[in-house]
């Protein structure tokens, strides 16, 4: 990475070099820096503004280059600001969990929250690069490791059953206490599939939106219980799973085997299952719900058949959510 992030920079003026990074990632840097906390709380118009304060005050032109290193947080919260301050600038992505790895930092998706609702504002814009280098996870705490790994499980049961399976196993292996488990193979395998689909739908308008899949309940479990955001995806997905077992008749082997990785590891959302309807309503208000009173969800027919625009009633999702609080 260190030779690569090196030839980036050589195409730019040192002067026009910026530094945004989480406190946990700080360390001395050669470019003026602004530091701040991870987590959702960050990702707010009143940062965002306040980080187009600091790049004014510091003669930003659009010939800058801005340096995302952190979590999640600050590839939205940095790529967002970057394609805001002068109408866009450019940026690179320097993920150092492993959720940020294999979600945040690719893909060109940047935001902020608005009054609770995640990423409500946000452009498409793409950083000029992404650069990984592994030896940020080995300070990572198991809790970080999981919430990449929701990312991970996602991207296998959109791709099909073995891959799946590839990325259960080595889950297990990490919990067992292989640390060689989370490998840059697992890695790229995730990013290449992302990958391969924002290039055929950049912006959202078709293919993209298998990407979602249990994010329309994880969304709403994340805002409702403040959990780590690949936590809410696991459990968003046993709900859409088994969606999808009602609907469209997937294999109910396969949401067995979620369920099992779930207790064994990420434990049941705090809330409880008294509160579907205040889960459905935080469903009805998720951005990618196209028409007025109806939710919308990326189910799943088979392993690798993901179908977008799938419309579930309100009972079959109390009956889902349900579903989830009972395991």
């Amino acid at each position: 990475m260190d030779a690569e992030l090196e030839s980036i920079l050589a195409q730019y003026d040192s002067n026009q070099i910026f530094v945004i990074c989480s406190s946990r990632s700080a360390q001395p840097l050669l470019y003026p820096t602004f530091q701040l906390e991870d987590g959702e709380a960050a990702k707010s118009l009143a940062m965002a503004e306040e980080l187009w304060k600091w790049l004014t005050e510091h003669d930003a032109t659009r010939k800058a280059l801005l340096i995302n290193i952190g979590g999640g947080t600050v590839c939205d919260l940095g790529g967002f600001v970057a394609a805001t301050y002068l109408r866009g600038i450019d940026y690179i992505n320097i993920p150092t969990t492993l959720l940020a790895m294999v979600d945040a930092s690719i893909g060109g998706k940047t935001g902020i929250n608005l009054g609770g609702l995640k990423n409500r504002v946000g452009a498409f814009y793409p950083p000029k690069a992404v650069l990984t280098d592994m030896r940020y996870l080995e300070t990572l705490p198991p809790e970080e490791i999981l919430s990449g790994y929701g990312e991970i499980l996602k991207c296998g049961l959109l791709e099909g059953r073995a891959v799946f399976g590839q990325a259960a196993q080595s889950l297990e292996d990490f919990m067992n206490g292989s640390q060689e488990a989370v490998s840059m193979k697992v890695i790229t395998s995730a990013r290449a599939y992302k990958e391969h689909i924002v290039a055929s739908d950049p912006r959202e308008d078709g293919l993209r939106k298998v990407l979602n899949f249990g994010h329309t309940a994880g969304h709403a479990l994340e805002e409702k219980t403040h959990a780590r955001h690949g936590y809410s995806v696991m459990w968003g997905m046993i709900i859409e799973v088994y969606l999808s077992v009602i609907k469209l008749g997937f294999p109910k082997e396969i949401l067995t085997c979620l369920n099992q990785l779930m207790l064994s590891y990420y434990g049941r959302p705090s809330c409880n299952c008294k509160e579907q309807d205040e889960l459905v309503s935080l469903m009805r208000k998720d951005k990618k719900n196209a028409q007025a009173n109806a939710i919308n969800f990326t189910l799943l027919r088979q392993p690798g058949e993901p179908l977008i625009n799938q419309v579930a009633t309100d009972n079959e999702i109390r009956e889902g959510i349900e579903y989830l609080f009972s395991l």
